[in-house]
């Protein structure tokens, strides 16, 4: 895949950002290089390597899934939201 000019405008414009002039040439420089080393990838033979493949056979560590509320973190967040009520955020209604 070629990173040109007409690609990152896609890009901003899917992303919704915007690249200044003077940074365009780097980071279609960046993105090129980002590309190829993906490229570089898909030609490992991974013919005979398990779906499952790990470095090693431990598995991950899991953590007790205890629900934790700060009310003050709610009261901080909330604070700056243009309208709440009762805890929550008051949005305007976009189904009928």
């Amino acid at each position: 895949m070629q990173v040109d000019d007409a690609l990152l405008t896609r890009l901003e414009k899917l992303s919704f950002l915007k690249v200044s002039d003077d940074k365009r040439e780097e980071i279609i420089q960046q993105l090129s290089e980002i590309v190829s080393f993906v490229d570089n990838l898909s030609e490992l033979n991974t013919d005979g390597v398990d779906d499952k493949f790990a470095m090693n056979d431990e598995s991950t560590m899991l953590r007790e899934d205890s629900p934790l509320c700060n009310a003050q973190i709610n009261d901080d967040i909330l604070k700056h939201a243009p309208q709440s009520a009762d805890h929550f955020f008051i949005v305007p209604k976009i189904i009928e």
